[in-house]
């Protein structure tokens, strides 16, 4: 309940981590999507986007890109 509340009033995304738990994003905190580059290895297998965070860090995710802008766009509506 307090998560679907705190979800609401800062507008967060749900993705999918490398072993599939859900992690929430801020959308107005994202900087950049990409997808992992073939020359990237050491990322797990599965991941399809790389988002680059305010913060500095990193989110690598199950959701291709596209997608998590789709959700992105949404949000911001």
């Amino acid at each position: 309940m307090i998560l679907a509340a705190a979800m609401v009033a800062f507008k967060l995304i749900q993705l999918h981590g490398p072993s599939g738990q859900l992690i929430d994003v801020n959308p107005d905190q994202v900087v950049t999507l990409r997808e992992p580059r073939a020359d990237e290895g050491h990322f797990p297998r599965g991941i399809r986007c790389i988002v680059n965070m305010t913060d500095g860090k990193l989110n690598v995710v199950q959701e291709d890109c596209l997608t998590i802008r789709s959700m992105i766009e949404e949000v911001r509506k």
